[in-house]
């Protein structure tokens, strides 16, 4: 319980340190930080550039957020339900187009391997707690619009929103066991927002990134013959990813 605890915290706080971390740097490149204008800066050579290409690579840790059906009040046998999160990794592609000089739109095609946990508290069992897993493999198509700060020298800090939407091709596989598991749509939409820094190199832009992406349709299949699914009315997806950004 330990870990699942630990997960629940970082959700929970995880966007208010990343706004945090991006608003003092903000304040410190604010204070004595003035648009580059001299120098032999790598800026110069990209910022020519009105669109450009690169990979991304990411780890991310993805949970539900559950929310309680009439049916869970009437169970005599589950006591409490909880989303544990699970680690899961991201490979994409990135094509970046500028729009003027702060504005950027950008398309992130990946392939999200994830592990989202539900845990059931029983009462009266010889084991009191149980936990179905789902493992999913994600097609995700991210749309992005990407405000960045004046640089200074090499690097410069930047703000992202946008939607994504994701397909778990591993669905099928769970679909064979439906009365058996709480089921989950292989659609889903979010909301995502998020931070980071770009910094110019010679031969390309490494930008660390931090982001939140936020569910915003009910991903439960019902299943009235199942327990587990019965005592949830909805449940919205929860993912915070820290990529890494190579473009050039």
């Amino acid at each position: 319980m330990h870990t699942t605890y630990s997960g629940h915290l970082f959700h929970l706080f995880g966007f208010q340190v990343a706004l945090s971390v991006a608003l003092m740097l903000t304040a410190v490149v604010s204070l004595d930080a003035q648009p580059t204008r001299g120098g032999n800066y790598n800026y110069f050579d990209f910022n020519q550039k009105p669109y450009y290409f690169g990979i991304t690579l990411g780890i991310n840790n993805s949970s539900y957020k559950p929310f309680r059906s009439s049916g869970f009040l009437q169970s005599d046998s589950i006591l409490r339900i909880e989303s544990a999160s699970g680690p899961g990794f991201n490979l994409g592609i990135i094509t970046n187009l500028k729009i003027g000089e702060h504005f950027d739109f950008r398309f992130l095609p990946t392939l999200s391997f994830a592990e989202r946990n539900i845990t059931y508290d029983r009462r009266g069992r010889a084991t009191p707690f149980t936990q179905r897993r789902v493992e999913s493999v994600f097609v995700e198509t991210p749309f992005h619009l990407r405000y960045k700060s004046a640089p200074y020298r090499d690097f410069r800090l930047f703000v992202i929103a946008g939607m994504k939407y994701s397909f778990d091709v591993a669905s099928d596989s769970r679909a064979r066991q439906a009365e058996t598991i709480v089921r989950i749509a292989p659609n889903d939409f979010a909301f995502e927002y998020g931070a980071g820094i770009q910094f110019y190199l010679p031969y390309f832009i490494f930008s660390p990134e931090l982001k939140i992406s936020h569910g915003i349709g009910n991903i439960l299949l019902y299943n009235r013959n199942l327990q587990e699914s019965t005592v949830l009315e909805k449940l919205l997806s929860r993912t915070f990813t820290i990529s890494l950004h190579f473009e050039g």
